[in-house]
Formats: structure tokens, C-alpha cells, sequence
């Protein structure tokens, strides 16, 4: 908790409180940090850049990532099998290791200080470790429901949406924090790929008010704070959904 009580503290206190005393207390409380960070960092446009790469990048990976598990999980031809561990190679191997490779591909689709550019790098890091553990789940799905709702005239999208999708909560809801976590605090795409200003993200703003031989402690802090709190009120409101998910898949008969 220290770590935790001297961020917080730290963005309610001068600069001279901070030097005199680094862990005691405000003498009065000072929003003026979080006012400065608010202006240098422009964060309502950062804000707006990150959500749209947040909610874009973990709603096309949710997406494709269980139609795809779906498929691998129900399918067992060699096909199916050869390109299930194709995929998995994403998960063994970092992504850094194609750095330059990457770099020149979206240069030559022009994506390059464009969000979609981040939003499709994102997506295409996540999906491999998606279809892993979203699959694991589906065998766990019994197959006679949909075997029932075939029998009923129902198509395999729409067995797959109405029946086996609503089933997979529990691990959609889980990865859905997961991925926006992971989204949401990567540095490393953004600084490759978002050259202007405009096109920023939360952390990269952050990192332009790094100081090359100090820097001011009291302004840094509340950026930091400014970009951690929209993550956790989303873990807050997704927590219920993770435990009624799994109290729901623990629910038999």
C-alpha cells in the first residue's frame, strides 16, 4: 500500500511539501496538479483516442476470437487443426520480434499515425490467446443443446448466437478485462505507430512530460492517476459480471 498512499498523496501536495517531507501528509489539499496534467496532457482528446482503441480492439477481438474458438471447437478436420496451432504460434512468439516487419506492412497500407492501425495491431496480438482459452471453454459446452436447437430449424450462426454464446460468459466476461487492460496500458504500439499529437494516447502524453534531467513529481503523478482511473471503475462494474457468470456456470440442471 505505500507505493498506492504516495502516488495519492504525492498529486495533493507542492513540490516544496513533497522535498520537505516525501511521505507525510498535505497541509492542504492541492487539485492544482490534476489541473495542470488535465491542460499539458489534453486529455480529453487522449481519453477520447484511448476509448475508441479500448472499446474497438476488445469488441473485434471478443468477436473473432470465439467464432473462431467456436469453429476450432466443434470441427476436428486437419484443416481445422493445422490452423488452430498456426494460430497458437502468436501466443509462443512476442510480437517484437517482427518489429520492422510490422512497422513496413502498415506503412505500406497506410495506417501509420492512424488509430485503426493501432486498433488492427491490437486485435491481432490478443485474438491467439482468445481462441486458446475461449475454445478450452466451448468443449466444456454440451453439445446436445445445439444438437436441439438444430432440430428446431435453427442455423449453425444462429445456434452459435442465441445458445452457445450467452454460455461463454464467464470467460468472455474475463477476457474482456483482461484485453482492456492490456490495450489500455500498452506503450509500445502507440509510440510506434502515433507520430502527432492529436493522435495520442494517455500514456504516450505521459511520457512526453518525462523531463530528459528531472522531472516534476507532482505534475507526473496525476497524469498517472488520470490514466489508471478509468480502468478501474471498468474493472468495478465488470467484477459483477465476472461473479454472476461464474456462479451461473456453476449452476447444473
Amino acid at each position: 500500500m505505500l507505493p498506492i498512499y504516495y502516488l495519492l498523496n504525492t498529486t495533493f501536495r507542492t513540490p516544496n511539501e513533497v522535498l520537505a517531507s516525501p511521505l507525510g501528509l498535505p497541509k492542504q489539499i492541492d487539485f492544482s496538479g490534476y489541473v495542470n496534467a488535465w491542460k499539458v496532457m489534453n486529455y480529453p482528446n487522449v481519453f477520447k483516442n484511448n476509448l475508441i482503441i479500448a472499446v474497438t480492439s476488445v469488441g473485434g477481438v471478443i468477436f473473432l476470437s470465439s467464432m473462431a474458438a467456436y469453429a476450432f471447437a466443434r470441427r476436428s478436420g486437419k484443416a481445422y487443426q493445422l490452423l488452430f496451432v498456426t494460430i497458437l504460434v502468436g501466443v509462443i512468439m512476442p510480437y517484437q520480434v517482427a518489429t520492422i516487419q510490422l512497422f513496413r506492412v502498415l506503412k505500406d497500407f497506410h495506417l501509420i499515425d492512424s488509430l485503426w492501425g493501432v486498433i488492427l495491431v491490437e486485435i491481432a496480438i490478443a485474438v491467439p490467446f482468445n481462441v486458446f482459452l475461449i475454445k478450452n471453454f466451448v468443449n466444456g459446452v454440451p453439445i446436445q443443446l445445439e444438437e436441439s436447437a438444430y432440430i428446431d430449424g435453427a442455423g449453425v450462426w444462429k445456434t452459435y448466437w442465441r445458445i452457445t454464446f450467452p454460455l461463454l460468459k464467464p470467460v468472455i466476461a474475463t477476457l474482456t478485462v483482461l484485453d482492456s487492460l492490456s490495450v489500455w496500458n500498452d506503450f509500445f504500439i502507440p509510440l510506434l505507430l502515433l507520430q502527432s499529437r492529436a493522435k495520442g494516447v494517455i500514456l504516450l502524453e505521459v511520457y512526453r512530460n518525462v523531463g530528459e534531467f528531472q522531472t516534476e513529481w507532482t505534475s507526473f503523478f496525476p497524469m498517472m492517476v488520470l490514466g489508471v482511473a478509468p480502468l478501474l471503475v471498468l474493472y468495478l462494474i465488470m467484477q459483477r459480471f465476472i461473479i454472476e457468470g461464474i456462479s451461473t456456470g456453476a449452476v447444473k440442471g
